[in-house]
Protein backbone atom coordinates (compact mmCIF):
# COMPACT_ATOMS: atom_id res chain seq x y z
CA UNK A 1 0.00 0.00 0.00
CA UNK A 2 1.03 3.59 -0.53
CA UNK A 3 -1.93 5.65 0.59
CA UNK A 4 -1.88 9.44 0.45
CA UNK A 5 -1.52 11.20 3.79
CA UNK A 6 -3.25 14.52 4.29
CA UNK A 7 -3.57 17.04 7.11
CA UNK A 8 -7.15 17.80 8.12
CA UNK A 9 -6.66 19.51 11.48
CA UNK A 10 -4.20 21.66 13.42
CA UNK A 11 -4.02 23.15 16.89
CA UNK A 12 -1.38 25.23 18.64
CA UNK A 13 -0.61 26.59 22.11
CA UNK A 14 2.55 28.64 21.81
CA UNK A 15 4.42 31.69 23.01
CA UNK A 16 3.16 33.30 19.78
CA UNK A 17 -0.48 32.73 20.68
CA UNK A 18 -2.97 30.27 22.13
CA UNK A 19 -4.71 29.45 18.86
CA UNK A 20 -4.09 29.30 15.13
CA UNK A 21 -5.37 32.79 14.33
CA UNK A 22 -3.26 34.54 16.97
CA UNK A 23 -0.17 32.59 15.96
CA UNK A 24 -0.72 33.44 12.28
CA UNK A 25 -0.90 37.13 13.15
CA UNK A 26 2.26 36.95 15.28
CA UNK A 27 4.16 35.30 12.46
CA UNK A 28 2.96 37.90 9.97
CA UNK A 29 3.80 40.83 12.26
CA UNK A 30 7.20 39.47 13.26
CA UNK A 31 6.27 39.36 16.94
CA UNK A 32 8.69 37.65 19.31
CA UNK A 33 7.45 35.47 22.16
CA UNK A 34 10.71 35.62 24.12
CA UNK A 35 10.75 37.19 27.60
CA UNK A 36 12.98 37.45 30.69
CA UNK A 37 12.06 35.28 33.67
CA UNK A 38 13.59 36.81 36.84
CA UNK A 39 12.83 33.67 38.86
CA UNK A 40 15.54 31.86 36.91
CA UNK A 41 18.16 34.30 38.19
CA UNK A 42 17.26 33.46 41.78
CA UNK A 43 17.77 29.79 40.86
CA UNK A 44 21.30 30.39 39.62
CA UNK A 45 20.66 30.43 35.87
CA UNK A 46 23.24 32.08 33.64
CA UNK A 47 20.39 33.07 31.32
CA UNK A 48 16.84 33.93 32.37
CA UNK A 49 15.57 34.08 28.79
CA UNK A 50 12.59 31.90 27.85
CA UNK A 51 9.53 31.72 25.68
CA UNK A 52 6.69 33.36 27.58
CA UNK A 53 3.67 31.08 27.87
CA UNK A 54 0.78 30.88 30.35
CA UNK A 55 -0.20 27.48 31.71
CA UNK A 56 -3.93 26.98 30.96
CA UNK A 57 -6.46 26.66 33.77
CA UNK A 58 -8.53 23.60 32.90
CA UNK A 59 -10.89 23.62 35.89
CA UNK A 60 -13.83 24.62 33.75
CA UNK A 61 -13.38 21.80 31.22
CA UNK A 62 -11.86 18.83 33.09
CA UNK A 63 -12.73 17.19 36.39
CA UNK A 64 -10.29 17.14 39.28
CA UNK A 65 -9.65 13.44 38.70
CA UNK A 66 -8.74 14.18 35.10
CA UNK A 67 -6.54 17.19 35.94
CA UNK A 68 -4.53 15.40 38.62
CA UNK A 69 -2.68 13.31 36.02
CA UNK A 70 -1.74 16.26 33.78
CA UNK A 71 1.72 17.84 34.01
CA UNK A 72 2.35 21.24 32.47
CA UNK A 73 3.14 20.04 28.94
CA UNK A 74 0.11 17.74 28.81
CA UNK A 75 -2.11 20.74 29.57
CA UNK A 76 -0.68 22.52 26.54
CA UNK A 77 -1.17 19.37 24.48
CA UNK A 78 -4.79 19.07 25.58
CA UNK A 79 -5.52 22.65 24.46
CA UNK A 80 -3.80 22.15 21.10
CA UNK A 81 -5.60 18.87 20.49
CA UNK A 82 -9.04 20.31 21.29
CA UNK A 83 -8.43 22.96 18.62
CA UNK A 84 -7.09 20.40 16.14
CA UNK A 85 -10.10 18.11 16.53
CA UNK A 86 -12.47 21.05 16.03
CA UNK A 87 -10.44 22.08 12.98
CA UNK A 88 -10.71 18.55 11.58
CA UNK A 89 -14.44 18.30 12.38
CA UNK A 90 -13.91 15.33 14.67
CA UNK A 91 -16.15 15.08 17.72
CA UNK A 92 -16.28 12.62 20.61
CA UNK A 93 -18.95 10.51 18.93
CA UNK A 94 -16.57 9.96 16.02
CA UNK A 95 -13.68 9.08 18.35
CA UNK A 96 -15.89 6.61 20.22
CA UNK A 97 -16.76 4.73 17.03
CA UNK A 98 -13.43 4.80 15.13
CA UNK A 99 -9.88 3.70 15.79
CA UNK A 100 -7.85 6.91 15.90
CA UNK A 101 -4.10 6.60 16.54
CA UNK A 102 -1.78 8.79 18.59
CA UNK A 103 1.92 9.62 18.07
CA UNK A 104 3.11 12.51 20.24
CA UNK A 105 6.60 13.81 20.90
CA UNK A 106 7.75 14.31 24.49
CA UNK A 107 11.20 13.71 25.96
CA UNK A 108 11.01 14.91 29.56
CA UNK A 109 8.72 15.59 32.47
CA UNK A 110 11.16 17.26 34.84
CA UNK A 111 8.87 19.34 37.03
CA UNK A 112 6.78 16.37 38.18
CA UNK A 113 9.92 14.38 39.04
CA UNK A 114 11.46 17.26 41.00
CA UNK A 115 8.28 17.86 43.01
CA UNK A 116 8.02 14.17 43.92
CA UNK A 117 11.65 13.98 45.03
CA UNK A 118 11.28 17.16 47.08
CA UNK A 119 8.40 15.61 49.01
CA UNK A 120 10.35 12.40 49.59
CA UNK A 121 13.36 14.29 50.93
CA UNK A 122 11.39 16.71 53.06
CA UNK A 123 8.71 14.39 54.46
CA UNK A 124 10.42 10.98 54.35
CA UNK A 125 7.04 9.54 53.39
CA UNK A 126 6.30 8.31 49.88
CA UNK A 127 2.55 8.20 50.52
CA UNK A 128 2.52 12.00 50.45
CA UNK A 129 3.71 12.15 46.85
CA UNK A 130 0.16 11.74 45.53
CA UNK A 131 -1.58 9.47 43.09
CA UNK A 132 -0.98 11.66 40.06
CA UNK A 133 2.80 11.84 40.36
CA UNK A 134 3.65 8.61 38.57
CA UNK A 135 1.53 9.50 35.54
CA UNK A 136 2.86 13.08 35.42
CA UNK A 137 6.50 12.04 35.67
CA UNK A 138 6.65 9.42 32.89
CA UNK A 139 7.92 10.38 29.44
CA UNK A 140 4.70 8.93 28.03
CA UNK A 141 2.58 11.27 30.16
CA UNK A 142 1.23 13.22 27.18
CA UNK A 143 0.04 10.24 25.16
CA UNK A 144 -1.40 8.41 28.16
CA UNK A 145 -3.39 11.50 29.15
CA UNK A 146 -4.59 12.41 25.64
CA UNK A 147 -5.54 8.81 24.93
CA UNK A 148 -7.68 8.59 28.06
CA UNK A 149 -9.18 12.09 27.88
CA UNK A 150 -10.34 11.62 24.29
CA UNK A 151 -10.93 7.85 24.60
CA UNK A 152 -8.69 7.09 21.63
CA UNK A 153 -8.66 3.46 20.50
CA UNK A 154 -5.83 3.26 17.96
CA UNK A 155 -2.03 3.24 18.16
CA UNK A 156 -0.75 4.98 21.29
CA UNK A 157 2.98 5.77 21.38
CA UNK A 158 5.21 8.55 22.72
CA UNK A 159 8.09 9.55 20.47
CA UNK A 160 11.17 10.49 22.49
CA UNK A 161 13.71 11.75 19.98
CA UNK A 162 15.03 14.93 21.55
CA UNK A 163 14.35 18.04 19.48
CA UNK A 164 13.17 16.00 16.51
CA UNK A 165 10.38 14.33 18.53
CA UNK A 166 7.44 16.29 17.11
CA UNK A 167 8.63 15.87 13.53
CA UNK A 168 9.27 12.15 13.90
CA UNK A 169 5.78 11.80 15.41
CA UNK A 170 4.24 13.17 12.21
CA UNK A 171 6.56 11.12 10.03
CA UNK A 172 5.91 7.86 11.85
CA UNK A 173 2.17 8.53 11.90
CA UNK A 174 2.27 9.07 8.14
CA UNK A 175 3.94 5.66 7.69
CA UNK A 176 1.08 4.00 9.57
CA UNK A 177 -1.45 5.62 7.27
CA UNK A 178 0.51 4.91 4.06
CA UNK A 179 0.55 1.25 4.99
CA UNK A 180 -3.15 1.07 5.81
CA UNK A 181 -2.66 0.48 9.55
CA UNK A 182 -4.64 3.57 10.64
CA UNK A 183 -6.98 5.95 8.87
CA UNK A 184 -6.44 8.88 11.24
CA UNK A 185 -3.55 9.67 13.60
CA UNK A 186 -3.21 12.49 16.13
CA UNK A 187 0.39 13.69 15.96
CA UNK A 188 2.31 16.43 17.70
CA UNK A 189 4.83 17.52 20.27
CA UNK A 190 4.79 19.10 23.72
CA UNK A 191 7.44 20.83 25.81
CA UNK A 192 7.32 21.98 29.43
CA UNK A 193 8.55 25.55 30.04
CA UNK A 194 9.38 25.43 33.77
CA UNK A 195 13.00 26.13 34.81
CA UNK A 196 13.65 22.57 36.00
CA UNK A 197 13.25 21.26 32.47
CA UNK A 198 16.17 23.27 31.11
CA UNK A 199 18.53 23.87 34.04
CA UNK A 200 21.06 21.37 32.71
CA UNK A 201 21.08 23.12 29.32
CA UNK A 202 21.86 26.39 31.07
CA UNK A 203 24.61 24.64 32.99
CA UNK A 204 26.50 23.76 29.81
CA UNK A 205 26.20 27.34 28.47
CA UNK A 206 23.76 26.39 25.72
CA UNK A 207 21.62 29.51 26.14
CA UNK A 208 21.98 33.03 24.83
CA UNK A 209 22.91 35.57 27.50
CA UNK A 210 21.55 38.64 25.66
CA UNK A 211 19.28 39.44 28.59
CA UNK A 212 19.27 43.19 27.96
CA UNK A 213 17.23 42.67 24.76
CA UNK A 214 15.20 39.43 25.03
CA UNK A 215 13.57 39.72 21.61
CA UNK A 216 17.00 40.01 19.96
CA UNK A 217 18.50 37.01 21.72
CA UNK A 218 17.47 34.25 19.30
CA UNK A 219 19.51 34.86 16.15
CA UNK A 220 19.42 31.83 13.85
CA UNK A 221 22.12 31.89 11.15
CA UNK A 222 23.45 35.28 12.31
CA UNK A 223 27.21 35.56 12.70
CA UNK A 224 26.86 36.97 16.22
CA UNK A 225 24.52 34.32 17.67
CA UNK A 226 25.53 33.15 21.13
CA UNK A 227 23.13 30.32 21.95
CA UNK A 228 19.52 29.24 21.90
CA UNK A 229 16.54 30.44 23.96
CA UNK A 230 14.38 27.70 25.56
CA UNK A 231 10.66 27.72 24.89
CA UNK A 232 7.72 25.34 24.68
CA UNK A 233 3.99 24.69 24.51
CA UNK A 234 2.30 22.13 22.29
CA UNK A 235 1.24 21.58 18.70
CA UNK A 236 -1.17 18.97 17.33
CA UNK A 237 -1.58 17.91 13.70
CA UNK A 238 -4.37 15.54 12.58
CA UNK A 239 -3.17 13.42 9.67
CA UNK A 240 -5.53 11.21 7.70
CA UNK A 241 -5.82 8.86 4.77
CA UNK A 242 -6.90 10.92 1.75
CA UNK A 243 -9.83 8.59 1.05
CA UNK A 244 -10.97 8.89 4.67
CA UNK A 245 -10.95 12.68 4.43
CA UNK A 246 -12.95 12.59 1.20
CA UNK A 247 -15.43 10.16 2.74
CA UNK A 248 -15.84 12.44 5.78
CA UNK A 249 -16.27 15.41 3.41
CA UNK A 250 -13.90 17.63 5.42
CA UNK A 251 -11.57 20.36 4.12
CA UNK A 252 -8.05 19.12 3.40
CA UNK A 253 -5.34 21.52 4.56
CA UNK A 254 -2.20 19.99 3.06
CA UNK A 255 -0.52 16.72 2.14
CA UNK A 256 2.44 15.02 3.82
CA UNK A 257 4.50 14.15 0.76
CA UNK A 258 7.72 12.84 2.22
CA UNK A 259 9.46 11.87 5.43
CA UNK A 260 13.22 11.57 5.69
CA UNK A 261 15.26 10.43 8.66
CA UNK A 262 18.83 9.60 9.62
CA UNK A 263 21.31 9.41 12.45
CA UNK A 264 24.63 11.21 12.49
CA UNK A 265 26.48 8.29 14.08
CA UNK A 266 28.81 10.84 15.60
CA UNK A 267 29.02 13.12 18.64
CA UNK A 268 26.11 13.05 21.11
CA UNK A 269 25.54 16.83 21.03
CA UNK A 270 27.56 18.28 18.15
CA UNK A 271 25.78 17.89 14.79
CA UNK A 272 27.58 17.14 11.55
CA UNK A 273 26.71 17.84 7.91
CA UNK A 274 26.33 14.33 6.51
CA UNK A 275 23.46 13.16 8.74
CA UNK A 276 21.14 16.12 8.08
CA UNK A 277 21.97 16.03 4.36
CA UNK A 278 20.94 12.37 4.15
CA UNK A 279 17.66 13.16 5.91
CA UNK A 280 16.90 15.92 3.38
CA UNK A 281 17.74 13.68 0.43
CA UNK A 282 15.57 10.86 1.75
CA UNK A 283 12.55 13.17 2.16
CA UNK A 284 13.01 14.57 -1.34
CA UNK A 285 13.32 11.09 -2.84
CA UNK A 286 10.25 9.86 -0.95
CA UNK A 287 8.27 12.84 -2.24
CA UNK A 288 9.22 12.10 -5.85
CA UNK A 289 9.66 15.79 -6.63
CA UNK A 290 12.14 18.16 -8.19
CA UNK A 291 13.75 20.34 -5.51
CA UNK A 292 12.69 23.46 -7.42
CA UNK A 293 9.10 22.70 -6.43
CA UNK A 294 10.02 23.49 -2.83
CA UNK A 295 9.20 27.15 -2.27
CA UNK A 296 10.37 27.51 1.33
CA UNK A 297 12.61 25.77 3.88
CA UNK A 298 11.82 25.97 7.58
CA UNK A 299 15.21 25.31 9.11
CA UNK A 300 15.91 23.65 12.43
CA UNK A 301 18.49 26.39 13.16
CA UNK A 302 18.36 27.00 16.91
CA UNK A 303 20.81 29.93 17.10
CA UNK A 304 23.78 27.84 18.18
CA UNK A 305 27.15 28.40 16.49
CA UNK A 306 27.91 24.88 15.25
CA UNK A 307 24.35 23.66 14.68
CA UNK A 308 23.31 26.54 12.43
CA UNK A 309 26.55 26.41 10.48
CA UNK A 310 26.33 22.69 9.73
CA UNK A 311 22.65 22.86 8.79
CA UNK A 312 23.40 25.69 6.37
CA UNK A 313 26.13 23.54 4.82
CA UNK A 314 23.77 20.56 4.59
CA UNK A 315 21.07 22.63 2.85
CA UNK A 316 23.63 24.07 0.43
CA UNK A 317 25.00 20.62 -0.37
CA UNK A 318 21.53 19.35 -1.26
CA UNK A 319 20.02 22.38 -3.00
CA UNK A 320 23.11 23.65 -4.82
CA UNK A 321 22.42 26.77 -6.84
CA UNK A 322 18.67 26.67 -6.16
CA UNK A 323 18.01 29.10 -3.32
CA UNK A 324 14.46 29.15 -1.94
CA UNK A 325 13.87 31.29 1.13
CA UNK A 326 15.25 29.69 4.31
CA UNK A 327 14.18 30.91 7.73
CA UNK A 328 14.03 29.63 11.27
CA UNK A 329 10.83 30.51 13.11
CA UNK A 330 12.87 29.97 16.28
CA UNK A 331 13.95 33.58 15.81
CA UNK A 332 10.43 34.41 17.08
CA UNK A 333 9.67 31.48 19.37
CA UNK A 334 13.01 30.36 20.72
CA UNK A 335 13.64 26.63 20.68
CA UNK A 336 10.44 24.72 21.50
CA UNK A 337 12.43 21.50 21.75
CA UNK A 338 10.23 18.37 21.79
CA UNK A 339 7.36 20.44 20.39
CA UNK A 340 9.32 22.21 17.64
CA UNK A 341 9.07 19.62 14.88
CA UNK A 342 5.27 19.74 15.05
CA UNK A 343 4.80 23.46 15.70
CA UNK A 344 7.06 24.41 12.81
CA UNK A 345 4.89 22.38 10.44
CA UNK A 346 1.93 24.44 11.65
CA UNK A 347 3.84 27.73 11.40
CA UNK A 348 4.89 26.88 7.85
CA UNK A 349 1.37 25.84 6.82
CA UNK A 350 -0.05 29.08 8.22
CA UNK A 351 2.46 31.00 6.12
CA UNK A 352 1.77 28.87 3.03
CA UNK A 353 -1.98 29.36 3.36
CA UNK A 354 -1.59 33.12 3.76
CA UNK A 355 1.06 33.81 1.13
CA UNK A 356 3.95 35.03 3.25
CA UNK A 357 7.22 33.91 4.79
CA UNK A 358 7.88 35.23 8.27
CA UNK A 359 11.12 37.14 8.76
CA UNK A 360 14.19 35.45 10.17
CA UNK A 361 14.42 37.96 13.01
CA UNK A 362 17.78 39.37 14.08
CA UNK A 363 19.58 38.19 10.95
CA UNK A 364 22.04 41.04 10.44
CA UNK A 365 25.34 39.46 9.44
CA UNK A 366 25.68 36.10 7.70
CA UNK A 367 28.59 33.82 8.51
CA UNK A 368 30.69 31.81 6.06
CA UNK A 369 27.98 29.11 5.82
CA UNK A 370 24.74 31.10 5.97
CA UNK A 371 25.93 33.56 3.33
CA UNK A 372 25.18 30.86 0.76
CA UNK A 373 21.49 30.70 1.75
CA UNK A 374 18.60 33.00 0.86
CA UNK A 375 17.66 34.16 4.38
CA UNK A 376 15.20 37.08 4.49
CA UNK A 377 15.49 39.37 7.51
CA UNK A 378 12.12 40.92 6.64
CA UNK A 379 8.76 39.32 5.88
CA UNK A 380 8.42 38.13 2.29
CA UNK A 381 5.00 38.27 0.68
CA UNK A 382 5.07 35.23 -1.55
CA UNK A 383 2.85 32.39 -2.71
CA UNK A 384 4.30 28.90 -2.41
CA UNK A 385 2.73 25.46 -2.53
CA UNK A 386 5.40 23.26 -0.99
CA UNK A 387 7.87 23.49 1.87
CA UNK A 388 10.51 21.41 3.62
CA UNK A 389 10.95 21.41 7.40
CA UNK A 390 14.00 20.16 9.30
CA UNK A 391 14.22 18.94 12.90
CA UNK A 392 17.43 17.63 14.45
CA UNK A 393 18.19 16.48 17.98
CA UNK A 394 20.76 15.32 20.51
CA UNK A 395 22.16 11.91 19.75
CA UNK A 396 22.26 12.85 16.09
CA UNK A 397 18.63 12.11 15.26
CA UNK A 398 17.36 13.89 12.14
CA UNK A 399 13.88 14.26 10.66
CA UNK A 400 12.75 16.05 7.51
CA UNK A 401 9.18 16.53 6.31
CA UNK A 402 7.95 17.83 2.96
CA UNK A 403 4.43 19.26 2.89
CA UNK A 404 2.34 20.24 -0.17
CA UNK A 405 -0.55 22.68 -0.27
CA UNK A 406 -3.98 21.32 -1.23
Amino acid sequence: MNKRVVITGMGIYSCLGKNLNDVRDSLYEGKSGIVLDPVRKTMGFRSALTGGIETPDLKAVLTRNQRIFLPEQAKYAYMATVEAFANARIDQDFLDTHEVGLFYGNDSSADAVVRSIDIMREKNDTTLIGSGAIFQSMNSTVTMNLSCLFRLKGMNITVSAACASGSHAIGLGSLLIRNGLQDIVVCGGAQEVNPYSVGSFDGISAFSTREDEPTKASRPFDRDRDGLVPSGGAATVIIEDYESAIKRNVPIIAEVLGYGFSSNGDHISVPNVDGPARSLKMAIKASNIDIRQIGYINAHATSTPVGDRNEARAITSVFGDYKPEVTSTKSQTGHEMWMAGASEIIYSILMMKNDFIAANLNFEHPDEASEHLNIPAERVNKHFDMFLSNSFGFGGTNSTLIIRNL
